[in-house]
């Protein structure tokens, strides 16, 4: 009975966090709870059960979205030659940050609960994005001068919305991002090139 029960809260919170995610996406992280919840298919009290203040909701669904970006990088390598996974992961990468604009100011706030995102960003997708570089770069496909890190920031600048521009914007500036990767690159001119925005 005990093994349900924990089954059935994880259930619960998995359905939570996935909820809050839709729902900050579209409405912001100042969404009614009720809203969540009801997205969720639980009472509310489920949700302050495990979430007491929005904060740690907040934290928890940021948190979550990290981890599955950063496990993905290994799925990729796998499943994809070098750039095509380095590739396919910074749009990955991409439609995280997109769908955070409304924690910006929030990672900024002076809350606690929020104090050690940053750092957790970084030393979970830092190491992800280095894996894929250090792949791509011993294929000769990427250039060897690239840090991950500022990489990751790179592309985090292009996501900032701009009011003038279509919704496409953004991809095609990374994708010009993710085609300079290769200037410098030790790839013979023969070598066939992979079109970032076919990989979508």
């Amino acid at each position: 009975m005990k093994k349900t029960n924990r089954a059935d809260a994880q259930r619960n919170l998995d359905s939570l966090l996935e909820a809050a995610k839709a729902v900050f996406a579209e409405s912001g992280v100042d969404a009614p709870v009720r809203e969540i919840a009801s997205r969720a298919g639980v009472g509310i009290a489920t949700v302050y059960r495990h979430f007491p203040q929005r904060a740690e909701l907040i934290a928890a669904v940021y948190r979550r979205e990290i981890d599955a970006c950063a496990a993905e990088a290994q799925v990729l390598a796998r499943e994809h030659p070098p750039f095509e996974a380095l590739t396919r992961w910074l749009h990955r990468f991409t439609s995280l940050i997109a769908t955070k604009r409304g924690l910006a100011a929030t990672l900024n706030a002076r809350d606690p609960t929020y104090q050690g995102l940053p750092a957790y960003f970084r030393q979970h997708l830092e190491p992800a994005l280095q894996s894929l570089l250090a792949a791509a770069g011993a294929a000769g496909q990427v250039r060897d001068d690239v840090d991950a890190y500022e990489l990751l920031r790179g592309v985090a600048n292009l996501c900032v919305p701009v009011a003038e521009v279509g919704p496409g914007h953004t991809q095609r500036m990374v994708d010009l991002l993710i085609d300079g990767l290769r200037y410098g690159a030790p790839t013979p001119a023969s070598s066939p090139r992979v079109r970032p925005g076919a990989l979508r």
